[in-house]
């Protein structure tokens, strides 16, 4: 233990406090983009399963995704909220640790459905013929099951690797909730070994998922490059545009936090706003607004509600 230290109980989320002219405003920011977010990943799990037509294995993954993003912002955002307008910022080591473990697993999981998403749709154009016979709605569900048993294995080594010692005063997290890097800080032993392994497998886990989805977009891109007719290939390019589109999103703000050099500047907590807060809004948006039949599921279900009005 440092010396003349004592092991802490709890810490302090020191957030957004550093801009206290702003407290007001983000929270009216955040509550508002938290809401939409909400929002639209329940539209795309109401739909999904309300509608039959949308009971395929691309939707499934669609709607587990929607499940694991509107869990991972539980974990952030309504704790960021209230302590936008609360004098006390505190938290305990317990609800640290299982806060930083969610956090790390439904990341995780988000990543892994992203990937099984991309080999969803290289199976639906490369393989269309067997893809029936290898993509189920019961194989679905099991793909499922292994991101959230994947994620989660990861999180609770990670979490279980930070939170094997004590922590000592200051309890100053200089962040709105638990990042790894900001409560290894705070550890009473020497931290730089525990630091570079969840460094290294946070990225290797971020990176890997992304190399995947990468390399399926190289066999999707030149199976579409051999359709003969331009309608064809605009078909199959469609069916990958949202699901792109969420990549690139989430993948970008993702490296622009766990692959910033250390001791680069920058502010924390703003770094940490894209991945935690931005991207879960942006991801359902992104599915709704590009995705014709969520739209017309959508449609059906305001036909029928103004049949049974009248």
């Amino acid at each position: 233990m440092k010396p003349n230290q004592t092991a802490l109980w709890e810490f302090i989320l020191v957030g957004f406090s550093t801009y206290p002219h702003l407290q007001s405003f983000l929270f009216v920011l955040f509550f508002c983009l938290y809401l939409l977010t909400l929002t639209g990943n329940l539209a795309i799990l109401g739909l999904t399963w309300v509608d039959r037509c949308l009971h395929t294995p691309m939707y499934l993954f669609l709607s587990a995704l929607s499940f694991s993003e509107t869990c991972y912002t539980l974990t952030i955002i309504p704790k960021m909220l209230v302590d936008l307008l609360a004098q006390s910022r505190s938290i305990s080591v317990t609800g640290c640790g299982l806060q930083m473990c969610f956090f790390l697993g439904l990341g995780g999981t988000n990543c892994i459905i992203l990937t099984l998403m991309g080999y969803d749709r290289f199976l639906a154009i490369c393989k269309p013929l067997q893809y029936p016979l290898l993509m189920t709605n019961a194989g679905c569900g099991q793909l499922v099951a292994f991101a959230w048993a994947g994620g989660f294995s990861v999180s609770l080594f990670e979490t279980a690797l930070i939170f094997r010692g004590d922590f000592c005063s200051p309890n100053l997290i200089k962040h709105f909730f638990c990042q790894m890097q900001a409560v290894l800080r705070l550890s009473c032993v020497d931290s730089d070994l525990t630091e570079s392994i969840v460094t290294v497998m946070s990225v290797s886990g971020l990176l890997g998922t992304f190399l995947l989805i990468t390399l399926t977009y190289i066999f999707i891109l030149s199976s579409v490059l051999r359709i003969p007719s331009a309608q064809g290939k605009q078909k199959a390019f469609s069916t990958c545009a949202s699901h792109l589109t969420v990549v690139i999103v989430h993948f970008g703000f993702a490296s622009i936090a766990y692959l910033k050099p250390e001791g680069s500047g920058g502010d924390d907590n703003l770094i940490g706003v894209p991945y935690t807060i931005i991207t879960p809004f942006l991801s359902p948006l992104i599915f709704t607004l590009r995705n014709k039949d969520i739209k017309q599921a959508f449609t059906k279900i305001l036909d029928k509600s103004s049949y049974w009005d009248k």
